[in-house]
């Protein structure tokens, strides 16, 4: 199995990094482009893959063949391979707000396309990315997706119009964990606390608080409730988060996030 992706940014080197990692594809069958040669020659070296200029040899190498552009520049990517690909290839889209339809009237009818919305956590191996196919994708093709982007996390096969909100929910929403991250730790340097430790602890906590979610299988507000101690801290900090509307605000972020999405 030969793999191919146009476009080799962060998220492109994040997928690669787990397919190889868990040793899925030999480093000789991975082939990448880039716009610039310099980026290519950084992608080469990090990597240890063929990584060139020429999206053309790229799409015609690959069996998978992973389109990691910029939304913008998709149309022309399309134009330049698409007379040029066969309808055996799978071709996987990891481009936000491009739909099935847009995405087969750019690439062909008669291709093999799924959809996939990763996210950034990819990179250090625990992303979650959904995954939406068109009709002309195999069980079995859609099963070695889902196994290449297990490599880094996890996936699963969602409806296409739950993709749009997948983007939001767990696409968008590291930059709204970071931020929090962050505003915790302002509050424990405003105490006294050293940055560098501050940021190590609240980092943690929510990294620790996230695993209880998805082992424990509790709903989230029971394992609030189980940090709630009556008369405690934890509830004066929550009537607090409640008052300045945390929770209403993170539902209209997610909903931006979405709306955006779909004007894409």
């Amino acid at each position: 199995m030969k793999l191919g992706f146009i476009g080799c940014g962060n998220m492109a080197s994040a997928i690669i990094s787990g397919i190889l990692e868990k040793g899925l594809v030999k480093r000789e069958d991975i082939f990448a482009s880039t716009k610039s040669e310099s980026s290519a020659k950084r992608v080469t070296e990090a990597l240890g893959i063929s990584c060139s200029t020429d999206n053309l040899s790229v799409a015609k190498e690959a069996d998978y063949l992973f389109l990691c552009v910029k939304p913008q520049f998709c149309a022309d990517t399309a134009i330049e391979i698409r007379d040029f690909l066969s309808t055996e290839q799978v071709l996987v889209s990891v481009i936000a707000g491009k739909k099935l339809d847009w995405l087969q009237e750019q690439f062909g009818a008669d291709k093999k396309i799924l959809r996939t919305m990763p996210n950034t956590p990819a990179m250090v191996g625990e992303g979650i990315t959904g995954v939406c196919p068109n009709e002309l994708v195999s069980k079995e093709e859609i099963q070695q997706v889902l196994t290449l982007l297990r490599s880094f996390g996890r996936a699963d096969v969602v409806t296409e119009p739950i993709l749009d909100i997948v983007g939001s929910v767990s696409g968008s929403s590291p930059a709204f964990v970071f931020l929090f991250i962050e505003a915790l730790a302002d509050g424990a340097v405003a105490e006294g606390m050293p940055r560098k430790q501050a940021y190590e602890f609240a980092a943690q906590a929510v990294l620790g608080s996230a695993k209880m979610v998805l082992e424990t299988g509790k709903h989230p507000g029971e394992l609030k409730d189980m940090v709630c101690s009556p008369a405690g801290t934890t509830i004066e900090g929550i009537n607090v988060l409640e008052k300045e509307g945390m929770r209403s605000a993170v539902m209209d972020a997610v909903r931006a996030c979405i709306a955006k999405t779909k004007k894409l």
